[in-house]
């Protein structure tokens, strides 16, 4: 469960009324700026992420940041795989003393120095102004967008092409609550009817999704975007996961022809094999969310391609 700062005390995020699991809105979304004396200016090297590997959130921001060739320009401090009761942990065996943040031991320490009086959620991914040492955004879908835009230069792939920016909006829109959201809302809630309706919505949302993608390699086309890099997190973890752990079991991916296609095609692309570590993830779900999964047993995971690349390919 998320976790909030209340007087200073971390406080499991309080149960929303009928069973159903409601996502905290970001509180921080402000943007770097290309214009030198604006807030927060364009300048490689000032900005540090704070990301898991666990977190489909994340993985969207990281696959920006593989896509767009930023390990230079943004630093990173990753989170552990098992959460502990003070929320995520940092890994300190994947510290970088170099990127010039302070080595904390868990994320909450980051909000309290940038933000004293914050009292809201301690989740991940969080961008950072080193110079400063505000908050600039904890909203994935910003940090994607700008950290695209601003840093990966004219020779950096186009995320968010003009021509296809409605339909990357309209497609966001179908997957974002019904999908993305959806597998939590199905995995966190307390009601059988809160369960009910956040199943019925993803099942919709992959038929629509087949369908789409039977004539098509990416979402918009031939050209990978914006929005198969917030897709593709959702669909990985999905049978390695969610079936289980979310008990979203009505189908599996694979028995989708089209979007298991889809996600092994993403998966081999030399910039998205490295950001993949099913290991990792399933650990870290099933070993964290221990509301679902008191004793902690880790099943034995679909025997697929899937699971079998994402464990092949481990930690980076």
């Amino acid at each position: 469960m998320t976790k909030m700062l209340i007087n200073g005390v971390l406080r499991e995020k309080p149960t929303q009324p009928g069973g159903h699991f409601q996502r905290l809105p970001s509180q921080f979304r402000r943007w770097i700026e290309a214009d030198p004396g604006a807030p927060f200016p364009a300048e490689p090297g000032r900005y540090h992420l704070y990301l898991s590997k666990a977190c489909p959130w994340c993985h969207g921001v990281d696959l920006v940041r593989r896509l767009c060739k930023l390990d230079e320009v943004v630093s990173v401090t990753w989170m552990a795989a098992i959460s502990a009761e003070q929320g995520w942990v940092i890994d300190q065996t994947m510290f970088d003393d170099a990127s010039g943040v302070p080595r904390d031991l868990y994320l909450y320490q980051v909000y309290q120095r940038a933000a004293p009086d914050y009292t809201g959620a301690i989740s991940v991914p969080i961008l950072i102004d080193k110079k400063s040492g505000e908050i600039v955004s904890t909203d994935s879908a910003d940090m994607m967008r700008n950290l695209a835009q601003i840093f990966a230069g004219p020779n950096g792939p186009d995320l968010y092409p003009v021509a296809l920016a409605r339909e990357i909006d309209q497609l966001a829109e179908l997957i974002q609550a019904p999908l993305r959201n959806g597998v939590y809302r199905a995995g966190f809630a307390t009601s059988q009817a809160a369960y009910d309706e956040a199943v019925e919505g993803i099942f919709a949302t992959l038929d629509k999704l087949e369908e789409r993608l039977a004539t098509r390699r990416y979402l918009t086309g031939l050209r990978l975007t914006e929005i198969d890099l917030k897709l593709f997190p959702t669909l990985l973890r999905f049978d390695p996961v969610y079936v289980t752990h979310f008990k979203i079991d009505q189908h599996r991916l694979s028995e989708y022809p089209a979007l298991s296609r889809y996600v092994a095609d993403m998966a081999q692309l030399p910039d998205v094999r490295p950001t993949i570590d099913l290991p990792h993830i399933r650990a870290h779900y099933f070993l964290s969310h221990r509301h679902l999964n008191p004793h902690g047993i880790i099943p034995k995971g679909p025997a697929n391609r899937h699971a079998t690349m994402g464990e092949q390919t481990g930690a980076a």
